[in-house]
């Protein structure tokens, strides 16, 4: 094969690698257009004193869930949540939505309005509307695909790129209990497989298995913030673990980063289970992903308002770009932050 004919394997970019390749060439023609590319989020200027912002995912069965540990209902409720995460990503707040679902025939009509109780069930919580979409058929599995529109005040949005020099890096809720619950659940299923007279028992794992089946969005957090007067200088919600995220906002500010890992804040719930499982807490608190809480920046004068709030835990702080970002462990060794968390190729 010629140079000219080299084929070069998804994975060896990875999903952002692809992104960043796909992307390269984008030109943005529309002074409407904000920010494209690059984001939770993309924001349009349409006037005013604020931003329109509009985010678009996609949950694949096999890729992103499991049907055969994963509720109809709670599979339509987390598609819901995890887009409107990315609109709180943003300091903003979600109004609408659209859902494009695939089907195959293996699908019922009472199948399909069981994944529309849990999509009502989160509109209903977030308080969005849901205003079309489409659907079609699937030759092969289920897929969800939801597009979310938010509002933010052009004063308060919150990009990745604006973290600086000192700024105190913070996350809302509790890391790894996303993952710890898709070990959970996965290590049931294969029992069950094994033996379909063994019924899996999640009596003692009901914490972690919420978190990976029906995860919540921190629009909460969002409006606490404004409530306090904080804009976090850079903003994102932790999909594939935080500091996969924590990279992120690195690499978009031109900043390093110091984390603690004492700091990172684990529910005993998640801690027994890594336990049980023979894994370091801390391992699915940086790496796990799914988790959907929030990772924002905010100056050193707002520590003040927030640092009795029980939603948000501190947990390092912004450096010089050429320092990188680092994890100081709890054996006071300085670590190189790597991201082994959630690759999607």
């Amino acid at each position: 094969m010629s140079e000219n004919n080299k084929r070069t394997e998804i994975g060896d970019l990875g999903e952002f690698g692809l992104i960043d390749r796909l992307t390269k060439d984008v030109k943005i023609k529309h002074k409407t257009t904000a920010k494209g590319v690059g984001d939770d989020a993309a924001v349009f200027d349409y006037g005013g004193d604020e931003y329109t912002v509009l985010s678009t995912d996609i949950l694949l069965e096999g890729i992103h869930f499991d049907l055969s540990f994963m509720p109809l209902q709670h599979l339509g409720y987390k598609a819901i949540a995890v887009n409107v995460s990315d609109i709180a990503a943003m300091n903003a707040i979600p109004e609408q939505v659209t859902v494009s679902i695939a089907v195959t025939n293996r699908f019922s009509v009472e199948a399909i309005e069981m994944i529309y109780e849990g999509i009502n069930a989160a509109c209903e919580n977030y308080n969005v509307d849901l205003v079309g979409g489409d659907t079609t058929s699937s030759r092969q599995g289920l897929c969800i695909s939801v597009t979310a529109v938010g509002r933010v005040k052009k004063d308060k949005i919150s990009y990745r790129s604006g973290a600086k020099k000192g700024d105190i890096l913070c996350v809302t809720g509790d890391l790894g209990g996303a993952y710890m619950g898709l070990q959970v659940l996965l290590r049931e299923k294969t029992v069950f497989e094994a033996n379909p007279k063994m019924q899996p028992n999640l009596d003692n794992y009901q914490y972690v298995a919420g978190r990976q089946l029906r995860p919540e969005a921190r629009t909460d957090v969002i409006h606490e913030l404004d409530e306090l007067g904080v804009v976090p200088t850079s903003m994102i919600d932790v999909s594939d673990g935080v500091a996969s995220e924590v990279l992120h906002i690195c690499k978009a500010s031109n900043v390093g980063a110091v984390v603690y890992e004492d700091k990172l804040p684990i529910d005993q719930d998640t801690f027994d289970v890594a336990h049980e499982f023979k894994i370091a807490s801390k391992t699915p608190a940086l790496n796990g992903g799914e988790d959907y809480e929030l990772l924002f920046t905010i100056k050193q004068e707002d520590f003040s308002k927030l640092e009795k709030n029980a939603n948000v835990f501190f947990i390092g702080y912004i450096d010089e770009a050429e320092n990188g970002a680092r994890l100081f462990t709890e054996g006071e060794q300085t670590l190189p932050l790597t991201a082994q968390g959630w690759k999607h190729f």
